[in-house]
C-alpha cells in the first residue's frame, strides 16, 4: 500500500484564480514524478445538477449541504484508496474541501450537518496536509475580477458583489483557520508570482528543495484598529540541531485550542533549503522541549492575522522585548510594493536583517 500521498486543498474567496492554479499544479507535479489527483469542487458540481443555495427553504438548504459534505468525503475517500493502489508517490489536491461547505451556514446547522454525518469540524481540518488559500482578485486585484469563467457564481461582478466576494473569502478563511498549515497566498499584478507561491507552498510540503526568500519585515507601531483579523498566542522554543539547520518546536492557540508543530529547515545549498512541517501531538511536544537549546530562551508573542489589499500580513506582537511589533508578509515580488495598513505606522524596514530573525531574537 503506498504511504506516500500528500492531501492538499486549494480554497479561496469568488475568483482567486484556483482553476488556473490547479492545472498549473497538475503540470508541474507531473513532471517531478508525482501522480497528481484532482477532486473537482462539489458546490459547482450540485449547482449545475439543480442544487439552489441561495433557497429560503431552510429544508431544502439543509438537505443539499448536507448531500454536498457526503459527497465531497465520498470523493477524497475513493482518491485515496485509488492512491494506495498507486506505486509512484501521489499527490490528491481538492478544489475547495469539506470546511469551505461550513462558509455558507450558521455554525448551529454545520454542527448538526456533521453530527448527522458522523463527523466534526476538528476530523475534517485534519484530513489535509495543507490548506492554500489564494486571496479572491476583489480584495486588491478588483481590476481582474470577473464572473464570466465561471457560471455558477452567484455573486454579481459590480461593487456589491466585490463586497459580497471580500466577506466570503474572509469567511472562509475562518473556517479554515486553526489548520496546523495554513497559507495564504497573496494577490499580485503579475498572476505568474501568485501561481509560483502555490507551487513554491506545495513544494515545502513535499520536503522538496526551494528558493530560499527573505520575506518583507518592518517593525511597526499601532496606530488604530485593524478592521477584521485572526489572532492567536504562540510559543516557540528552538531544539539543538545540526550546523546549517533549524529546527523549532511550536504551540499556537486559537480560541483555547492548541496546535503542536515541529518545523525543520535545512539548507542545501546558497539559495535553497528544505522546509517541513508537522503536527504533532502534546505528549510529543512536551517530550521534545528536553531539547531545547540553552542557548536560546522561548519565543511568545501574540499574532494577528489579515488581509489587507489582497496581501496577507501578520502582526506579531512580542513579550520580550516587550512592546517590540513586526509585520510580516509573505510572496510579495520584489518588484512590488507593500501595501502598508494605514492603522500602522511603520517604523523601520528590518527586510533581510538576521538580527531580528526570530532564531536570533531568542538568543540569550
Amino acid at each position: 500500500m503506498n504511504s506516500n500521498i500528500t492531501r492538499i486543498v486549494l480554497t479561496g474567496g469568488p475568483c482567486a484564480g484556483k482553476t488556473t492554479a490547479l492545472v498549473k499544479v497538475i503540470e508541474h507535479f507531473s513532471s517531478l514524478g508525482f501522480k497528481v489527483f484532482t477532486i473537482p469542487e462539489v458546490p459547482t458540481m450540485f449547482t449545475q445538477a439543480g442544487m439552489d443555495y441561495l433557497t429560503t427553504n431552510r429544508e431544502f438548504f439543509y438537505e443539499g449541504e448536507k448531500a454536498t459534505l457526503e459527497v465531497q468525503l465520498a470523493l477524497e475517500d475513493k482518491f485515496l484508496r485509488m492512491a494506495e493502489a498507486c506505486s509512484q508517490p501521489c499527490i490528491i489536491v481538492c478544489d475547495r474541501g469539506t470546511m469551505d461547505i461550513s462558509a455558507y451556514m450558521s455554525k448551529e446547522m454545520w454542527e448538526d450537518i456533521t453530527r448527522a454525518v458522523g463527523t466534526s469540524t476538528a476530523e475534517l481540518r485534519g484530513r489535509y496536509d495543507a490548506v492554500l488559500h489564494l486571496v479572491s482578485a476583489a480584495d486588491g486585484a478588483e481590476q481582474f475580477y470577473t464572473t464570466s469563467n465561471n457560471a455558477s457564481r452567484n455573486e454579481p461582478a459590480d461593487e456589491k458583489g466585490l463586497q459580497i466576494a471580500r466577506m466570503l473569502d474572509k469567511k472562509v478563511i475562518g473556517a479554515w483557520t486553526g489548520h496546523s498549515h495554513l497559507r495564504v497566498i497573496n494577490n499580485h499584478d503579475d498572476f505568474d508570482a501568485k501561481i509560483k507561491r502555490v507551487l513554491k507552498e506545495i513544494s515545502n510540503v513535499l520536503a522538496l528543495p526551494s528558493q530560499i526568500e527573505e520575506e518583507r519585515k518592518y517593525i511597526v507601531r499601532l496606530t488604530g484598529e485593524i478592521p477584521e483579523y485572526t489572532e492567536s498566542e504562540i510559543t516557540q522554543t528552538y531544539l539543538v540541531a545540526d550546523p546549517d539547520s533549524e529546527v523549532r518546536l511550536r504551540k499556537r492557540v486559537w480560541n483555547g485550542k492548541p496546535v503542536y508543530l515541529l518545523n525543520s529547515k535545512k539548507r542545501v545549498s546558497v539559495s535553497e533549503q528544505i522546509e517541513t512541517e508537522q503536527q504533532i501531538n502534546s505528549n510529543l511536544y512536551i517530550t521534545m522541549l528536553q531539547q531545547a537549546d540553552p542557548y536560546r530562551r522561548t519565543i511568545e508573542k501574540t499574532r494577528r492575522s489579515f488581509i489587507w489589499k489582497g496581501q496577507f500580513f501578520e502582526l506579531d506582537e512580542y513579550k520580550v522585548p516587550e512592546g517590540l511589533m513586526i509585520l510580516e508578509t509573505k510572496g510579495v515580488a520584489a518588484n512590488e510594493d507593500v501595501k502598508m495598513p494605514p492603522f500602522l505606522e511603520a517604523v523601520e524596514d528590518i527586510t533581510g536583517r538576521k538580527e531580528y530573525y526570530n532564531y536570533n531574537l531568542a538568543k540569550k
